[in-house]
Formats: structure tokens, C-alpha cells, sequence
């Protein structure tokens, strides 16, 4: 088949490998502008440009698909005559007339088995509710947000002290094994439409820089979680002494630090070959990886070696 890809970030770049290991024929790629990035904010090609440019295909990124502004990039799109559109974490809305545009429609990669974590950050939200298994699905696409038609579902189980990196990068290669048995069914006519139970729906929205604070009212297992999933960016961040703290490892204290006195958010008891014993909503954890400002993220026992640290102390404000 001849499909147009639309994808940006590095979670649709082994997708879009398999397509070109694949039989089927990309005539061009659509994704995100090049946006500012790093200390210099300089201006940095999307991971999907990086690797379309590197096989020579034509690349598009249109500021948007509405149709007052986007008249060239429809026509653009229209003149390679694609039999699909395959998208996967594009970051546009498709409009009507560019989800009807090739003959098959258009069908997204999206990374969660829907209809759970519509939206657009479905794996840090597998992580932060601490779920056991996620996956793949793909969808025919219509005018909702990850609302269309189902085609086929592959589920991966979750481990326990799992985090952001290693999942992403196995939900990508599943979206890429998974897409290409979905176009095989498609080629064949033996590709289903299961219509998703809207009631069994909930929403992954897109991650915020606030969404780092801790709380340390939450339980030990919901702030590890944070940890888990907000691990490489936007990272999990408390206060110190007025000072921003990342902390980005913490695992659960045993019983023994349990009690009801002090405060969530007080520092327990210091450790110097382990790390900072935290008071939790229900329970204490231990920091195990810290970054302070202007440093690296490092083993806390280093972090402590170089910072003044002081049990009693309390981190941040409970929410």
C-alpha cells in the first residue's frame, strides 16, 4: 500500500522503520514543525524528520491541518494519491476532510488498550496508576480523540519497578509489530471495526511542568509511581529550604519506619550508604536518586556527601 505517515516524537519512529522494512511504499511523512529545544533553545528536527530525511522522503510539517490555513498541505497530500494515512503520536487533529482524504481512511498507533487513557500521554498514565499491563491498539480514526473503531489490540505486561524509558521503547516496538499485522488485515478485508465502550473510557492529558510536584500526602505506592512515570521529564520534584529538589528514585521503607507521628514530606532519618527515609500519607519511602539545582541526578548517598541534609526537615508543601 502507499501510506502517508504522520508521527513526531520518538515513540513513531520504530513504526515508521517497519514500514520501510516493509513491502508497503511511504510516500511521504507529515510531522510536528521543528520546535526550540536544549539551553539554547535552538531550533531541533522531531525524531520522525530525523529518520525521514534520512531515507530521502518527502516531509511535511504544517502549524495546522484546519482548512483555512492548510489549503497547500491538503493539496500536498492529495497529489500522493496514498491509499492510507498510518499516524501514530502525530500531536495534529485531523480534520474531517483529511481523515477522508485516502480511499481506506486513516488508522492511529495509539499506546494503551483503549478505551482506556484516551489522550495524549496514555503510557506515563499506565505508570502513575500503577497498572500491570497496558499495550497497543490499533484504530480507524474518526473526528474524536482516539474514539474510532478498534482493529486489534497487544497487550505487555507492566513490572513492578518498571519506568518511563523502558516502557515507551517496548510500547513503540509493539506498535510497530502491531501495525503491521493491522495492515495485513486491512490489505486482506479482514480487518474488523469493534466500536469501543465509551463508558469505559477515561482521559490521559497531556503532562504539565505542575504536574512534577510531589505530594506527600499521597500514598508510598502513588508517589513512587510519580517517580516512575514522570522519569526522564518533567521528573518528580519537591522543595528544600525554598530550593527545587528532584527526586528521582524512591522505594518503599520497610514497616519499621512506619508510624503516625511526624508530617508527610518529613525526612525520617538519614542514611548515608542508602539515601533520605521520607514520611508518606501512609507510611515513609526512601529516596534513593537526587538532582539539585545546577547538578546531576546522582545516588543520594553521593547527593548527601556534598549537601547539608538535616532529619526533621520537611519537604514541600502537602496538597
Amino acid at each position: 500500500m502507499k501510506i502517508v505517515y504522520m508521527g513526531t516524537p520518538a515513540f513513531a519512529v520504530p513504526p515508521l522503520d517497519a514500514l520501510l522494512e516493509s513491502h508497503h511504499q511511504v510516500v511521504a511523512v507529515c510531522t510536528q514543525p521543528d520546535r526550540p529545544s536544549g539551553r539554547g533553545h535552538k531550533l531541533t528536527p522531531s525524531p520522525v524528520k530525523v529518520r525521514a530525511l534520512e531515507y530521502g522522503l518527502p516531509v511535511l510539517q504544517p502549524e495546522t491541518l484546519r482548512i483555512a490555513e492548510s489549503k497547500e498541505i491538503r493539496a500536498q497530500l492529495k497529489s500522493y494519491d496514498a491509499d492510507i494515512f498510518v499516524v501514530a503520536a502525530y500531536g495534529l487533529l485531523l480534520p474531517k476532510g483529511v481523515l477522508n482524504m485516502p480511499p481506506m481512511g486513516c488508522i492511529n498507533v495509539h499506546a494503551s488498550l483503549l478505551p482506556r487513557y484516551r489522550g495524549a500521554s496514555p503510557i506515563h498514565a499506565a505508570l502513575l496508576n500503577g497498572d500491570e499491563k497496558s499495550g497497543i491498539t490499533i484504530m480507524h480514526m474518526d473526528i474524536g480523540i482516539d474514539t474510532g473503531d478498534m482493529i486489534l489490540k497487544k497487550e505487555l505486561a507492566i513490572s513492578p519497578d518498571e519506568r518511563f524509558p523502558s516502557l515507551h521503547n517496548r510500547m513503540a516496538n509493539l506498535g510497530a509489530e502491531a501495525l503491521l499485522e493491522a495492515l495485513t488485515m486491512l490489505e486482506n478485508g479482514t480487518a474488523p471495526r469493534i466500536p469501543q465502550d465509551d463508558a469505559l473510557s477515561c482521559h490521559a492529558p497531556m503532562l504539565q511542568k505542575s504536574d512534577a510536584i510531589i505530594n506527600w500526602g499521597q500514598s508510598s505506592t502513588q508517589i513512587i509511581n510519580m517517580t516512575r512515570a514522570l522519569d526522564p521529564w518533567p521528573g518528580s520534584q519537591t522543595m528544600y529550604n525554598g530550593e527545587p529538589l528532584k527526586i528521582w528514585r524512591l522505594e518503599a521503607a520497610e514497616i519499621a519506619w512506619h508510624s503516625e507521628n511526624g508530617k508527610p514530606g518529613e525526612i525520617i532519618a538519614i542514611d548515608m550508604k542508602k539515601g533520605l527515609i521520607i514520611r508518606t500519607g501512609n507510611g515513609a519511602v526512601w529516596a534513593t536518586e537526587l538532582q539539585g539545582g545546577g547538578s546531576k541526578r546522582m545516588p543520594a548517598t553521593d547527593y548527601l556527601r556534598g549537601h547539608k541534609i538535616e532529619a526533621g526537615a520537611v519537604f514541600g508543601e502537602v496538597l
